[in-house]
């Protein structure tokens, strides 16, 4: 990890370290672009050469068949199936209690105004396959889209031959049944566009490698219906330490980000140089035994060791960065929390990892990354529903209102705004 001490920087070089690395955007929208066009000109028959030529595709078809979903539950062992359960029942457990509430109000008399919470129709889940199997991603989007009521919940994941098991048990306990056999921006397109014998869906969710993230962000650009969570980036951690911290665990749970991918980017914001270099000790001795090594190496590359005068400091880079993860291993933590104010979630003391989060605490961990934890947050069951406002006038409401909106509509110079109210009240 570079090590940077932040003590005497300015305001411009502070921004300048919390930069992410750069990505050639430009490169990644062309492919994925052209990737996406093919299938909205050629359906099917671009998917399915898409799907041979990235992901060595050798189905009979892209549908995930009743039998396979099915057989799935016996290709599991107890004890996986139970550790699947277990942080279903978390996540189900947190999520419940996001379901919104409906409102109505009389602004004035006669004029009643209501606002409802629907569930989104149709919805597609991305779920990446490419150098980890995901099933804990499937939950943490299937669970929401299941309380939230969406009529129709399509999952898309790559594969070879089989989806892996564990991605369609947890499929099964989320009560998705529609499931296919395809990744990257091909997924995309077959999401948003549909093919033959699949219906397009409303609105995508879920993280994957550049590809799918341009992909995502191009089709929610272009007018057809079709909007996206987010567009994710390569994971993050951010760890706030101060001295008394386990330099062991401080390197387990940067090691534990590190591992996602090489441009996965892990910090760490102290006010201890010693812990710095207690922390680099203990990722050399770590990172021997882990099987993920080269990713870790290249991630670590991108990532940074920051010294600052003292722990509020560290907080004031954090919000800066706007981390994905949040972890502050402090000795009061709570003490704390006000002072956090961009981040997607966060994990407070030296008992909460990252990793508790992103599998069974209950949280979601499909979360705003690339400084988006701003101005956003995780994934919720509010996301998979959408806001609907009713009105209901009587003649007495439109009178009360009629000055109002005529004067208003005379300022706009939209007279047929006007109008569509005084023709009703000459009656």
């Amino acid at each position: 990890m570079k090590l940077i001490d932040a003590r005497k920087l300015d305001a411009d070089l502070l921004e300048e370290i919390t930069k992410r690395p750069a990505i050639d955007n430009a490169t990644t929208l062309e492919v994925a672009g052209s990737i996406l066009r093919n299938i909205k000109l050629r359906g099917i028959e671009a998917l399915l050469e898409f799907a041979v030529r990235y992901d060595n595709f050798k189905r009979d078809s892209i549908r995930v068949t009743e039998e396979e979903i099915a057989e799935a539950e016996n290709l599991l062992s107890e004890k996986e199936k139970a550790a699947i359960q277990a942080a279903y029942d978390n996540i189900f457990d947190f999520h419940r209690l996001q379901m919104p509430y409906d409102f109505s109000n009389e602004t004035i008399p006669g004029v009643v105004c209501e606002r409802r919470w629907l569930p989104i129709d149709s919805v597609g889940l991305y779920i990446p396959g490419g150098t980890a199997i995901l099933p804990s991603t499937v939950l943490m989007l299937g669970v929401p889209a299941m309380i939230a009521g969406c009529k129709r919940v399509v999952l898309a994941t790559p594969a070879s031959e089989k989806v892996h098991p564990a991605v369609l048990y947890a499929a099964s306990l989320c009560r998705i049944n529609e499931i296919y056999a395809i990744g990257g921006a091909q997924a995309i397109g077959l999401l948003a566009y549909g093919v033959e014998g699949v219906a397009r869906v409303d609105k995508i969710f879920g993280p994957g490698n550049q590809f799918v993230t341009a992909a995502k962000m191009v089709v929610a650009s272009q007018g057809t219906g079709c909007s996206i969570d987010m567009p994710a980036g390569p994971s993050e951690v951010l760890v706030i330490a101060e001295s008394s911290a386990s330099p062991a665990f401080v390197a387990a749970d940067l090691l534990s980000q590190s591992e996602h991918g090489a441009d996965s980017q892990v910090i760490l914001v102290t006010d201890s140089e010693e812990l710095i270099d207690a922390v680099s000790v203990e990722i050399e001795k770590m990172i021997e035994t882990l099987p993920r090594k080269n990713f870790i190496e290249k991630s670590l590359q991108w990532s940074r060791a920051i010294l600052v005068n003292n722990i509020e400091g560290a907080f004031d880079i954090s919000n800066r960065y706007a981390p994905e993860h949040l972890i502050v291993n402090v000795e009061d933590p709570s003490a704390w929390k006000d002072k956090i104010t961009n981040a997607g979630s966060v994990f407070l003391g030296s008992w909460s990892p990252e990793s508790a989060g992103d599998y069974a605490s209950g949280t979601n961990h499909s979360l705003p990354t690339s400084g988006y934890a701003r101005s956003t947050g995780g994934v919720t069951v509010e996301s998979f529903m959408k806001t609907v406002t009713f009105q209901t006038l009587s003649r007495e409401g439109l009178e009360s209102l009629a000055e109002t909106v005529t004067t208003l509509a005379g300022i706009e110079g939209l007279d047929a705004h006007a109008l569509a109210v005084t023709r009703r009240l000459e009656k």
